[in-house]
């Protein structure tokens, strides 16, 4: 397991499952999620310049890293972002974080979506990184779209025929994936890397990455749809961050989507790819830190 410099290992009790979580700094609490086929390890160049205004909280998503692996349960229920938010709400309750800020890339970003949504109360102020919402992404996929994210269709797929695929060689599905893009696999440090590839290599994180996308595609969708037309949106302050190499720059209107669903939105591209967090550390420190420290 690959430590955060200065931060304390726990494993969180979470609706009978385990998740792990690391904590460190001083000041207010923020929490911290990570995305695909990534684990906490990911905000290893940010969590010290973080820890030094925050209580910063990382968490390992259900189905992934060293969190426990649920098989999936019908509909993908247990996998839905509703399902999978109770975790770190349950994490930031063990350390007494009853109201949080949060900072979140990919997956985890969808998490924290349906967190602030569900959970208003808790959540003070929000970043997303390099997301649009997940229903505009399906809604307007294009052939640019859908070929750059390939796994998003892929994954979706019954088991277990993308589960027996990428186990069959997940050290290649992982570095295609992540070295396909923008910045390749030099953006990742070494042990960063090795960390991502070794969670990568155990079956039931395969499964939980897949039913994470297939209820991404099922049940969240109606969940978000619910909100829709209910006219509910997220209340809390709104950062939305982009890389401008990646596929949200061309493809979406990220400012414009999330102003569909929250009320309280800004935004900017910054100087990297979809891996915002291990390309452009300084640059994201400079973005969000005034916004969350406001």
């Amino acid at each position: 397991m690959l430590r955060l410099p200065g931060f304390a290992e726990h494993f969180v009790v979470s609706d009978g499952l385990s998740i792990r979580a690391q904590i460190g700094g001083e000041g207010p609490p923020l929490l911290l999620l990570h995305g695909h086929p990534q684990t906490q390890a990911m905000w290893h160049r940010v969590a010290s310049a973080l820890a030094r205004d925050f209580t910063v909280v990382a968490c390992d998503l259900r189905g992934y890293g060293d969190s426990s692996k649920p098989a999936g349960s019908p509909g993908h229920a247990n996998y839905s972002k509703r399902a999978m938010a109770l975790d770190p709400v349950a994490v930031m309750r063990h350390f007494g974080f009853e109201r949080f800020r949060v900072m979140a890339h990919d997956r985890g970003a969808r998490v924290a979506h349906r967190l602030a949504m569900d959970h208003a109360e808790r959540v003070e102020r929000l970043v997303l990184l390099d997301i649009a919402p997940t229903l505009a992404m399906y809604e307007q996929t294009t052939m640019t779209f859908a070929s750059a994210y390939f796994h998003w269709f892929f994954l979706i797929q019954p088991a277990p025929l993308p589960e027996r695929m990428i186990s069959a060689d997940s050290d290649f599905y992982l570095t295609s994936l992540m070295g396909g893009r923008h910045a390749g696999l030099g953006a990742f440090a070494p042990e960063a890397l090795a960390e991502y590839l070794r969670c990568a290599r155990d079956p039931a994180t395969v499964h939980g990455m897949c039913e994470d996308y297939r209820a991404a595609a099922s049940i969240d969708l109606d969940h978000d749809r619910a909100d829709r037309d209910a006219g509910l949106k997220l209340a809390c302050p709104l950062l939305v961050l982009w890389g401008e190499h990646g596929t949200i720059q061309r493809c979406f209107d990220p400012v414009a989507e999330w102003r569909r669903v929250a009320l309280n939105v800004r935004g900017h591209a910054l100087p990297c790819g979809h891996y915002i967090a291990e390309e452009a550390p300084e640059a994201l420190l400079n973005a969000a830190l005034p916004f969350l420290r406001t």
